[in-house]
């Protein structure tokens, strides 16, 4: 039984003439707004990076903070938002202090703020 050959496009691609139609994907926004990141988003990162410097892995962080490994992956990630427990027990197996952490994180929120704000029009004040 002869199949037909395959065409190189879907009949749904095609107008009824028999023209290729061109997909184009969306480019960037002429003025799309600067999103500063997530408070979890910095704040894991921070983590991450303090477990590297220590050279641990997830799983001794995780044995030592009472979590699971896939949860401290997912905080470092900044997919979780924990609890202020949570946070706690990560920071004391890393060696960190809860408040270098959040000052870390406002510092960072800031900074990212200060370079965003070039991007918008009109008086901007920022306190830092």
């Amino acid at each position: 039984m002869d199949r037909p050959e395959p065409s190189p496009t879907r009949s749904a691609d095609r107008e009824e003439g028999g023209r290729v139609l061109e997909f184009r994907r969306p480019g960037p926004a002429a003025e799309s707004p600067a999103i500063d990141p997530l408070w979890r988003e910095l704040a894991g990162a921070r983590l991450r990076a303090r477990r590297t410097e220590l050279g641990r892995t997830l799983g001794e962080v995780a044995q030592r903070a009472g979590i699971s490994p896939q949860y401290l992956s997912e905080v470092e990630r900044g997919l979780k938002d924990p609890s202020s427990e949570m946070l706690a027990s990560i920071c004391g197996a890393l060696q960190l202090d809860l408040a270098e952490l959040l000052r870390h994180s406002i510092l960072q929120l800031g900074l990212t703020s200060i370079r965003s704000a070039g991007d918008r029009h009109g008086p901007v004040l920022l306190a830092v």
